[in-house]
Parts: structure tokens; sequence; C-alpha cells
């Protein structure tokens, strides 16, 4: 099975689940790094849940449920034929930006954009996020500076840490 399929998969697989549990998937992804290859899948809870600070947090628990769960029906579908190892986690309060749905949900907030080619001489830029469309990512840096990036131009975005 491809890459694409076994993510796409897993997503299935999970939807129903996450939901009656409160989660929500927000990435996953099937990778080889060195001679391994890993099935990542990033949760948290739903939106909605925000009432308190500590109701929003994934922990150990929260994981370990969903990797049982999935690793369960995993190897009842068994859809990957090489070895591998799930795992199972938060994206984290730094987490990476990567689909529209992501950029929009974080529009006002501090993000780290780490760029192909310098744009004015630096390859990383932190600002806050103003808007989005389906070829820009605009930012205020901070001298309030508004910058303009392709977004073909841009490696990764993360949520900056703000201390």
């Amino acid at each position: 099975m491809a890459k694409k399929e076994i993510e796409e998969l897993t997503g299935h697989l999970l939807s129903d689940f996450l939901a009656d549990k409160g989660y929500e998937l927000y990435d996953l992804e099937f990778v080889k790094e060195g001679p391994d290859w890993f099935l990542r899948v990033y949760i948290e809870k739903k939106q909605g849940d925000a009432a308190a600070p500590e109701k929003i947090h994934i922990g150990t628990e929260d994981c370990e449920k969903v990797s049982r769960f999935l690793s369960k029906k995993l190897d009842e579908k068994d859809p990957i034929k090489q070895n591998y190892y799930l795992e199972v986690s938060s994206p984290g309060i730094d987490r990476e930006l990567v689909t529209d749905e992501h950029y929009k949900r974080y529009i006002g907030h501090r993000v780290l954009i780490k760029l192909y080619v310098p744009e004015d001489g630096r390859k990383e830029i932190e600002g806050i996020l103003k808007k989005v469309t389906k070829d820009r990512v605009i930012i205020t840096d901070r001298d309030e500076k508004e910058i303009e990036l392709p977004r073909e131009k841009i490696v990764k975005t993360r949520l900056a840490i703000e201390i």
C-alpha cells in the first residue's frame, strides 16, 4: 500500500473513534527516517472543549487510548507490509501549521516561518500571522512591518513559543 493510502486509511480508521472521545486529528504522516518507518499521529482535544486550560491539553493517557485503538485496528486490517513504529502525540505548543485550516485557526498568533531562500537577508522570520491566501502568507514583524511571503518559498511554519 502506498504512503498516501496508508495515511488516508489511518485517518479513516480514527475518525469516528476520535470524535467519540472528544479528540481531533491534527495531522498524521507515514515517513521513512533512515532504515525505519514511522506512522505518526498528532491529536488534540476538540476546540469546543477549551472551557478550562487543563481540558485542552493532550496527556499521555489520551495518546495511549488512541494508540491502543489504532494499533488494534491496524493489526486487523494489516495494510502496512514493512515494520514501523506507531507514535501518537500532541502536536505541541510549537506545532507546525500544515493545512489551510491550521493557518486560518492561528491568525493573530505569533509564528516562526523558515524559508528555502532568504527574504531581506533572513531565512527565518517571526511575526504575527495576519492573513493567508492560496498563494501567500502575510505576517507583521516586530517593527510592525507587513511581510508577504509566497507559500512556495516556505519550508515550514510553526507557532512561535512566546516567553
